[in-house]
């Protein structure tokens, strides 16, 4: 490790697999819900779990996107983070509004209260003081970072980075407007929610991957960095007109339903990019890396956000067909392989790069991690079939025939109770990652992991 701050990136990496943790515990408590409705319905009622399981989902994710900037920006800008106390900071920030969050969910506190009780947005439900506390946290790392690039060394990966954090950061401004009419306020919550998965979260992916493919094949960074602005435009241009389809039923313009088909189609391409990159730079770089486990799970990212993301959203994305599968589970199957993939895969790389090199060792326990991500990953994708299918069945009973909503669901239990096990299999993936992670086992492979390829 060339740089001492970097070592910041160790605690948000920890805080994020421990709400990682937390985030797959709550999703299989969920997944057996389906399969058994009463289940826990006095003590965790199923809206209170899913709030849990998305919101730990999103903050897991986003301090895992702190962690690697704090990591690779130092190597990149060849300077140290500017102030080290401001990032542990920013991160006592986090974890104590992700308590009060936990707190305030749990035990439904404050409701009602303006100020501290539920917000009640989908997704956005933190309480007022906890959404002031991202803001102050996300101003601080946006300064500490910027102050870091700007007195060093210029990037595109770190130039992409900071624009997709930036672009991260203002528009959650958007969750602080919530209008009484129910269209506006929808159209509005799409910019933080749509714009955020598919637009500047896409930019951190891409820069992450990116530095990831550049220390793990070695290929020229030329070459990388071309196709990194590539990816990013095709991002931008396909991402930002492809909220239009989340616009198509609630009460804005008809042009919406054209403008969201065709933009969103090409929400495809970026992320076919991805993979076709990945695996561009591992075939050019011919390079035996030792690191293994970071080079799976970066190809295992690009290449499950392309069907998570890319087809599987795709699937349901023509106006035409989304009038009836909208709001079924075809939805969560897109949901869950494309956070998976394109996120979760990421943050898992990340961090399977980075914490030998955090930890003063070479590269340790791959058999375990990489057993993980196939664990991990067929649990996901198994599970996104089943829902397809059972969105499937869904849609032809509930929307075509008619049937009551209820009714329907009692017909769906097999696929429920298939998805139940792909849940365990998550579940089990996940607990072998963090102990591959916290239990560090010396292994045998070539020397010179501790020097990166440039």
């Amino acid at each position: 490790m060339k740089y001492q701050s970097q070592k910041i990136a160790l605690a948000y990496f920890a805080v994020a697999l421990a709400l990682f943790a937390v985030q797959v515990t709550l999703g299989l408590v969920l997944g057996w819900i389906y399969v058994s409705p009463n289940f826990l319905s006095e003590v965790l009622p199923f809206n209170i779990g899913r709030m849990l399981h998305t919101n730990s989902l999103i903050v897991w994710l986003l301090l895992g996107f702190f962690g690697a900037a704090y990591y690779l920006v130092p190597e990149e800008s060849e300077r140290e983070i500017h102030s080290p106390k401001l990032a542990l900071l920013q991160l006592a920030i986090f974890v104590i509004g992700t308590a009060g969050v936990v707190v305030t969910y749990l035990f439904n506190l404050f409701d009602g209260n303006f100020l501290m009780g539920n917000g009640g947005r989908e997704f956005l439900e933190q309480p007022l003081w906890v959404k002031v506390g991202i803001v102050v946290a996300a101003l601080i790392f946006l300064y500490n970072i910027s102050m870091t690039v700007l007195a060093g060394k210029k990037t595109a990966i770190t130039n992409i980075l900071l624009l997709g954090l930036w672009g991260l950061a203002l528009l959650f401004l958007f969750a602080f407007y919530n209008p009484s009419n129910l269209g506006l306020d929808k159209m509005y919550w799409w910019y933080v929610v749509h714009l955020w998965v598919e637009g500047t979260w896409e930019l951190v992916m891409a820069s992450i991957l990116a530095f990831l493919m550049l220390k793990l094949t070695g290929v020229d960074r030329e070459v990388i960095e071309k196709w990194l602005y590539v990816i990013v435009a095709t991002a931008l241009f396909s991402g930002i007109l492809g909220t239009g389809h989340h616009y198509y039923w609630i009460g804005t313009p008809g042009y919406w339903q054209w403008i969201g088909s065709i933009f969103s189609s090409l929400e495809v391409v970026p992320f076919f990019g991805m993979m076709a990159f990945a695996f561009v730079m591992v075939w050019k770089g011919r390079r035996d890396h030792p690191n293994k486990a970071a080079l799976l799970w970066s190809l295992g990212c690009a290449t499950l956000a392309f069907f998570g993301a890319g087809v599987w959203g795709f699937l349901h994305t023509l106006h035409g067909v989304n009038y009836y599968t909208h709001g079924t589970q075809i939805t969560a199957a897109h949901g869950h392989l494309a956070f998976y993939g394109a996120y979760v895969c990421l943050n898992l790389a990340i961090i399977s790069y980075a914490m030998p090199h955090l930890r003063g060792r070479d590269p340790y326990n791959q058999v375990l991690n990489m057993a993980a991500f196939w664990l991990m990953s067929a649990g996901v994708v198994f599970m996104t079939f089943t829902l397809t299918f059972a969105g499937t069945v869904q849609t032809h009973l509930q929307r075509v025939n008619g049937e009551a909503y209820m009714d329907v669901q009692d017909q769906l239990w097999l696929f429920y109770a298939m998805r139940f096990g792909s849940g365990v299999a998550v579940v089990l993936g996940a607990v072998l990652f963090i102990y591959a992670m916290a239990f560090p086992r010396r292994e045998v492979i070539e020397p010179g992991y501790n020097q990166p390829a440039e």
